[in-house]
């Protein structure tokens, strides 16, 4: 009976064990504060409140999966979409179901399709390049998607030529580089604001303040930002060189670049299909997917088809294979953007309403560690300033951080926050007194920085 037992305690605590150490369970944000979404309308710039919680409100977890409740709010601002989208981010209902033990298709890989195909670590759906649009060839006409005819076939039938939402609805994403679908909000792409790419390719961030999951900091290895429907693990747009851990941290870069074609006749693989528009500045390359072509790379920082690579991370030191979210040298969007065209993993996650076996529930027990706090990159912007400062920190955010404004004599005159899961936050100064301030920031009670700034 003792044995029994013994073995008994043995099986729980490898099991809580698991949870501590897989980063399916573990790397969720977590909203334990009831942190409501907030979303702005076109015309205000001040964002309203939301009633809905953001980030994930549960964990759970079996021998085979983790349960990721989440209502796909994120922590930072949404909206408003300026292409004319009726849509507002919505709460979404049920659990991210996600495999603990992913394994490689050894079989033909799977396609990427409309809809979730992945989920962030707060929570926020993954869609893939496309919007459901498409080139019908018979009329030569888009087809698919809001204010066109149906496509052929209806919406789940592929097109020869299929549009890549990335150019084509620039306009309707906001500063996140985000929209919604009925109500689903979702990223397409790397979830960091257009505002802190080095070239920025909208203004939506200057009308509508706002920021996005995680900001880029080349100087090291990008945070593990979400999962894929087949389990196996995103991350941002740096990674360690080499596959083993060394070689410093580089981009890491699609494998994918623009074919070199001036009509759409054929596919890259040399497919003779129905002809498409000819490239021109209303459908130029880049505006279908099909104007993509693979080139294998020697080289270990640019990915494979799958747009992921085998490799040792921060959070896998044992290799993992992991897909990254694929910039350019500008830090724009790079095809595929995250997954795709194809899962390199059997595709086995999904969302379901409900959980169909016996679960535990994770109860994270440490808080952030000194080593990230040490990794933590802050810029004030701009210095000086007679309207208001800008807080920025470089990286991912798992707890809230707090933000406080002293004169120099010690005396606090405002503080704020920068909530888990979003980047940035901001100090109103147009009341006080031109001169000198400091401002500390904070994590769980403990001063990580103090900076000078400059009042106008």
């Amino acid at each position: 009976m003792k044995k029994a037992i013994l073995c008994l305690t043995l099986l729980v605590s490898l099991f809580q064990l698991q949870a501590q150490t897989n980063p399916a369970i573990s790397s969720w944000i977590l909203n334990t504060s009831g942190l409501k979404g907030r979303h702005y309308v076109n015309g205000n710039s001040t964002p309203i409140q939301d009633n809905v919680q953001a980030n994930v409100q549960s964990v759970q977890y079996s021998a085979d999966w983790s349960y990721i409740q989440a209502t796909g709010i994120p922590a930072y601002i949404t909206g408003p979409f300026l292409d004319g989208n009726p849509s507002l981010a919505s709460a979404q209902t049920g659990y991210f179901k996600i495999p603990l033990n992913p394994v490689k298709n050894t079989g033909t890989p799977t396609n990427t399709t409309g809809g979730n195909i992945g989920a962030f670590i707060n929570g926020v759906a993954l869609f893939d390049y496309r919007d459901g649009v498409a080139w019908n060839t018979t009329t030569n006409a888009l087809c698919g998607g809001p204010g066109n005819p149906a496509c052929p076939g209806g919406p789940a039938t592929a097109q020869a030529w299929n549009r890549d939402a990335i150019p084509a609805e620039r306009a309707g994403f906001d500063c996140a580089k985000a929209h919604p679908a009925m109500g689903n909000y979702h990223h397409h792409q790397n979830p960091s604001a257009f505002n802190l790419d080095l070239m920025v390719i909208s203004n939506i961030c200057d009308l509508y303040p706002a920021d996005g999951l995680y900001a880029i900091n080349p100087t090291h290895h990008s945070p593990l930002i979400g999962f894929a429907y087949d389990g196996f693990p995103i991350y941002g747009a740096y990674g360690f060189k080499n596959v083993d851990g060394t070689g410093g941290i580089v981009r890491m870069k699609s494998s994918y670049k623009l074919r070199n074609i001036s009509v759409r006749t054929h596919h890259a693989d040399g497919t003779d299909v129905a002809d498409g528009p000819v490239v021109s500045a209303t459908y130029p390359l880049g505006y279908f997917r099909e104007d993509y072509e693979f080139t294998a790379s020697a080289e270990p920082d640019f990915l494979d088809v799958h747009n992921g690579r085998f490799c040792v991370t921060p959070e896998y030191p044992q290799g993992i294979y992991a897909y990254f979210a694929t910039v350019d040298e500008k830090w724009n969007s790079a095809y595929p953007y995250v997954v795709g065209p194809t899962f390199y993993g059997v595709r086995s996650a999904s969302k379901v309403q409900t959980i169909g076996e016996p679960v535990t529930t994770y109860n994270p027990t440490s808080a952030v560690s000194e080593s990230e706090l040490n990794d933590f990159e802050i810029a004030i912007f701009p210095n000086p300033s007679g309207d208001f400062f800008a807080i920025q920190i470089e990286g991912l955010l798992r707890e809230k951080m707090d933000l406080r404004l002293f004169d120099l004599s010690g005396r606090l005159m405002q503080q704020t926050e920068i909530q888990a899961g979003s980047t940035i936050g901001y100090f109103d100064v147009r009341t006080l007194y031109a001169g000198v301030y400091v401002v500390s920031v904070l994590v769980n009670g403990q001063v990580i920085s103090n900076k000078k700034v400059v009042v106008e």
